[in-house]
């Protein structure tokens, strides 16, 4: 049985964005798509009570709008929509725990260019164990792909490239496989950046020692990839390898991304709910879809 994409919805141009790139991804993936509305304060049953009655009414007509955009934009999409009594986190990562992935709505934080992923995004993001992906509003199906001849917004140019950060020190194969996969229903590269810290070196080595590192990290990143370069031989990947910060490295190189794609180690329970540096910075800062993939 497949797993479906499931959408977040609560009403807000950034979760109406989200469902339509879902819509998308869900189509390139030849997934079927699951709209979810969750709010405690709806009740399982019907009254006769308006201000009880209220609550239902509305979450129909956020399903009901969304499912007749999306069914005009993308009729080739099977939707199935549903409405949920339970707090809007909990409901969203028990639908991902089915899902293939789950794709909600990010806001822009103004002033700072970045994502205010918002409280219920980041803690459905901190508890999920499938992969979530992050839309902003302003976000539409051209900034996907590369500008046309003319230089003009396009659909029918070919995808940007998605991004991804590796770690070859903590590989990790839930990660590079949901990257490749992405790259692969887009025929679009896969960019692997990777990066990596200068060590202690004595007063006149540093030169040699920065040269060193670097073509080790090179190697160590060429031996990750080979096997996932001939399980995809159709997707161009290429590679990025630098000395510096993963998030700062991770932030340049998707300023022209269509997609970007961080993996969240998955922690004990005792420890509470982490996204991480990298996936933070990921999610605060990138104007493309992110994708936070969770891992072991």
């Amino acid at each position: 049985m497949l797993r479906p994409v499931v959408v977040g919805l609560d009403g807000s141009r950034e979760s109406l964005a989200a469902a339509d790139w879902a819509a998308g991804e869900a189509l390139r993936r030849g997934l079927p798509l699951r709209l979810v509305h969750a709010w405690a304060g709806l009740s399982s049953e019907t009254s006769q009570l308006p201000e009880l009655e209220a609550p239902r009414y509305w979450a129909r007509r956020i399903l009901r709008g969304a499912m007749d955009q999306l069914n005009e934009r993308h009729p080739q999409v099977y939707l199935s929509a549903e409405q949920v009594a339970r707090p809007a986190v909990d409901a969203l990562v028990e639908a991902a725990a089915e899902a293939e992935l789950l794709v909600l709505g990010s806001r822009a934080f103004s002033g700072f260019g970045g994502y205010m992923a918002g409280s219920v995004a980041l803690s459905t993001v901190a508890r999920a164990t499938r992969p979530v992906v992050l839309v902003r509003a302003d976000r539409t199906p051209e900034d996907e792909h590369l500008p046309d001849a003319a230089g003009l917004p396009s659909e029918r140019s070919p995808y940007r490239d998605v991004v991804v950060g590796a770690d070859v020190s903590h590989p990790c194969e839930e990660l590079l496989a949901f990257a490749l996969e992405s790259a692969a229903v887009r025929n679009a590269p896969l960019r692997v950046v990777h990066t990596w810290h200068v060590p202690f070196a004595p007063p006149g080595a540093g030169g040699t020692v920065t040269a060193t590192a670097q073509q080790a990290a090179e190697h160590a990143l060429a031996d990750e990839l080979r096997p996932w370069r001939e399980k995809f031989p159709n997707v161009r990947v290429t590679t990025v390898v630098e000395n510096g910060r993963p998030a700062q490295q991770l932030l340049h190189a998707a300023q022209d991304a269509g997609l970007l794609v961080v993996g969240r180690k998955v922690r004990p329970a005792r420890l509470g709910t982490h996204t991480g540096p990298v996936a933070h910075a990921a999610m605060h800062h990138v104007h493309c879809p992110v994708a936070i993939v969770p891992h072991e």
